[in-house]
């Protein structure tokens, strides 16, 4: 059985490979000063280089959990988010209001990928 760890801290690893499947952590914006659209497109282009760093890519993508700090902004998320998903192959995905872990992370994004 071989595991393999990207983007190891000695907290967590940013993407988990095993047999095929790719787990990413949470991903956040690296400029928490932006709004909602602006952290969703970062964590949304993170996702671009880790899927490229995999060999997957978007419509690969099996599963997706969003974390909002505040609900009312789901729509300012869900633009990003629309412009970027495979329309023909969106994943399957949750969106709940959740207390973050810093009080300027508006969004979180954990995905779950398949391997080619």
């Amino acid at each position: 059985m071989t595991i393999t760890r990207i983007a190891k801290t000695e907290k967590l690893s940013r993407v988990v490979i095993h047999e095929k499947v790719a787990y990413f952590s949470g991903l956040t914006a690296d400029d928490k000063s932006l709004d909602t659209v602006g952290q969703t497109e970062q964590i949304l282009a993170k996702a671009d280089a880790f899927l490229g760093e995999i060999g997957s890519n978007r419509s690969l993508l099996l599963s997706a959990t969003i974390w909002l700090r505040d609900i009312e902004d789901f729509d300012a998320m869900n633009s990003a988010w629309t412009a970027w998903i495979d329309k023909d192959e969106p994943p399957a995905r949750a969106t709940v209001q959740a207390i973050l872990g810093l009080p300027d992370i508006k969004v979180e994004i954990q995905f779950t990928v398949a391997l080619p």
